[in-house]
């Protein structure tokens, strides 16, 4: 909300080079940490491949370009990944939104990315038989 009640657009506080900084800046703190970092590293073989289709994604997401076209779920429905990891992803992506954005668009960006965790999640423990409910969107925040 601006001062005078109105929702604040923030694509227009968002462009192609604050979404590239912003993809190089998230994945390579996650390549580094101790738990993302073995999995993104094994599932990922070219790394500027992967961070152009990153930045459309989030340009499609946040910019409605339409550029991505892809399926994300698939390839994430392949890695081992467990709440922890989602809960790590969430953290390193929100210090470094908050770095990179004013207030207003870095909670526009959370707000994508805890739906985007919970989806992920969701969808892998249904491939695995188990029953999941959202932990980061609509109020359900776990982690730190």
């Amino acid at each position: 909300m601006t001062g005078n009640g109105t929702p604040l657009d923030v694509s227009a506080e968002i462009d192609e080079a604050s979404i590239e900084r912003l993809v190089r800046e998230f994945y390579g703190r996650a390549r580094e940490d101790a738990l993302l970092g073995p999995i993104f590293n094994s599932a990922v073989a070219d790394w500027e491949h992967h961070l152009a289709k990153l930045a459309d994604f989030w340009s499609s997401i946040m910019l409605r370009t339409g550029r991505y076209d892809g399926r994300p779920m698939r390839p994430h429905l392949l890695l081992p990944l467990m709440a922890a990891h989602f809960d790590r992803w969430l953290l390193l992506f929100e210090r470094t939104v908050r770095e990179i954005f004013v207030a207003a668009v870095a909670e526009a960006f959370l707000a994508r990315a805890r739906l985007i965790a919970d989806s992920f999640e969701i969808g892998i423990a249904s491939t695995r038989g188990e029953i999941a409910r959202p932990r980061h969107s609509s109020g359900n925040r776990a982690g730190g």
